[in-house]
């Protein structure tokens, strides 16, 4: 009885943390929303107060709908986070299964090898990868970004799901071998949906980089019909002269698809992240 209203308590504690948590992180979403339908003179007057009837203002929105392509940079984003979740959950989970289901020489270090993207960021192999998709021909197109965001969460990817399907149960997989069931069956029948919130809790913290990246779009993708919402928002942001109500509008719309996809997978999020604590 009481080891049980331990683990409660731990669990109720790791879940006011997450909201608490939670509402920290969405509060500067919360003023850049609020702002977005503000009049620039309002924006900078009083910037955590919420539109009234003489502050409400779509300038912002009707400015970003008019100038530039604002759907195609919108549908570049989509395909290409989409896409670069996809590969990432495939290959780290078929990874994470390797390393902790079977046993060969090399395979701590190979995990371990694995592990090292978590520590060394990608950015500071930007020329060798420039480099390589001139060299390819990748340049200006959404594959460039799909390879470099796979390779970059798959090692966080790898982290998590291998700590995770270390603690399925052997006695399952096992059963299906006797039954005649092949490894690839048993990796997505038996131990994919076991893992099921691991696997968001890593789609969580991997879509939200690659949706807000500047970084490699700007020198992979910079040209027009490949630009994603970041990097289309910056039209709006000059030398001498910024629009802020464009760029907040920008911004408030580009938000979107992040919060549906983290309110997707937040009761999946919840319990991968607080599976320790109810041990």
């Amino acid at each position: 009885m009481s080891q049980a209203r331990h683990s409660t308590a731990r669990s109720l504690a790791a879940h006011a943390v997450l909201i608490l948590y939670t509402v920290i992180a969405l509060f500067p979403v919360f003023v850049v929303v609020i702002n977005s339908f503000k009049t620039r003179r309002a924006i900078f007057a009083d910037p955590l107060a919420v539109p009234g009837p003489e502050s409400f203002d779509l300038v912002g929105y009707r400015t970003v709908l008019a100038q530039g392509d604002f759907v195609l940079y919108f549908q570049n984003s989509l395909i290409v986070t989409v896409a670069s979740l996809f590969f990432v959950l495939l290959f780290g989970a078929m990874a994470a299964f390797a390393l902790s289901e079977y046993r060969f020489r090399g395979n701590m270090l190979m995990g371990l090898y694995l592990a090292l993207g978590i520590m060394i960021p990608i950015r500071l192999g930007t020329v060798a990868i420039l480099q390589m998709m001139v060299a390819s021909g990748l340049v200006n197109t959404l594959t460039a970004l799909v390879l470099v965001y796979t390779a970059q969460g798959l090692p966080l990817a790898v982290f998590i799901l291998s700590e995770f399907m270390r603690g399925v149960s052997d006695d399952l997989k096992n059963a299906g071998r006797i039954d005649g069931l092949s490894e690839y069956t048993i990796f997505f029948r038996l131990v994919l949906p076991l893992v099921r919130p691991a696997m968001a809790t890593v789609a969580v913290f991997t879509m939200i980089p690659i949706w807000n990246d500047l970084w490699f779009p700007l020198i992979l993708a910079p040209s027009e019909a490949t630009k994603t919402v970041t990097l289309g928002s910056q039209v709006f942001i000059g030398q001498f002269v910024t629009n802020w109500n464009a760029v907040l509008a920008a911004l408030s719309l580009a938000i979107l698809p992040v919060l549906v996809l983290y309110l997707i997978f937040s009761r999946q999020l919840i319990r991968g992240i607080t599976a320790g604590a109810v041990k």
